[in-house]
């Protein structure tokens, strides 16, 4: 007997829970059930209501809703990658965040994950080249969110900012797979040149709230910077540093410091 086809592309647990759960809260909470039809019941797929939920809160009287959402759609079409970085994300938010229960609530709730996703567009646009329309994202995005990502910056996936209140991520900069960052992080430059200069942040590392990192330098896969800490000289992998400026102070303590989210020191 022939074993009928899966279509693996049309399995999306993670949009499944987000449905299930907006289902919930119509029921729930009628007062906002027009916000979450809007958000979440009325499109077919993560990446409409993605378009629709950044294009929402970035519209403004110089660019409109409908211009924004058609930019966001173009560009879950031509990189899906997009997407799956925005799945990458939730699942990280959910799995880290003490504050978060549902799926649905980066989507809805919190704006760090709706600045990351718009500066993941933002990102797509200036490899396009469309740069002005990047900066208009970018742009938007600060002051909207109060994030401020350059849409040159390359972040990858599974990142988690939490509060994500007075976050800078300059132009050069690199946020690799799996990082965890409180409020106040900057990830600078020194100096005026205009070449690499931004800080180069491993995988699986863990940024302390308030922490800075300023200059080309590299904070290696799975370390900690403690919060507060000004960073100006490389950091080996799988170190705590703290101070101002930071030193190391002992071993991460684990072997997945951004998914334990543990900032103790004397762990």
């Amino acid at each position: 007997m022939a074993v009928p086809k899966t279509n693996i592309a049309a399995v999306d647990p993670v949009w499944q829970s987000i449905l299930n759960e907006a289902d919930e809260i119509v029921k729930s909470e009628p007062a906002i059930a027009g916000m979450v039809y809007a958000s979440v019941l009325n499109h077919k797929n993560l990446e409409s209501a993605l378009a629709h939920r950044i294009s929402q809160k970035l519209a403004s009287g110089e660019m409109t809703q409908s211009v924004l959402n058609e930019i966001c759609l173009d560009a879950y079409r031509a990189e899906p990658e997009l997407a799956q970085a925005a799945r990458a994300d939730i699942v990280a938010i959910l799995d880290r965040d003490p504050a978060c229960h549902r799926t649905i609530q980066p989507l809805l709730f919190f704006k760090g994950f709706q600045a990351v996703q718009a500066y993941r567009v933002s990102h797509w646009l200036w490899m396009q080249g469309r740069v002005d329309m990047a900066y208009f994202l970018q742009m938007r995005s600060s002051e909207v969110f109060g994030v401020d990502i350059h849409p040159g910056a390359r972040v990858g996936r599974g990142l988690m900012i939490d509060h994500a209140h007075s976050i800078v991520i300059g132009e050069t900069a690199v946020v690799g797979d799996n990082v965890s960052m409180l409020h106040a992080v900057t990830l600078g430059g020194t100096g005026k040149g205009e070449i690499d200069r931004h800080p180069k942040i491993g995988n699986g590392v863990l940024l302390g709230a308030g922490a800075k990192v300023l200059g080309n330098i590299t904070i290696g896969n799975c370390s900690r910077v403690a919060a507060g800490s000004v960073v100006l000289s490389p950091v080996p992998a799988c170190k705590t540093v703290a101070g101002v400026p930071a030193k190391i102070v002992g071993e991460a303590g684990c072997d997945q410091p951004s998914t334990e989210m543990d900032h103790l020191l004397n762990n």
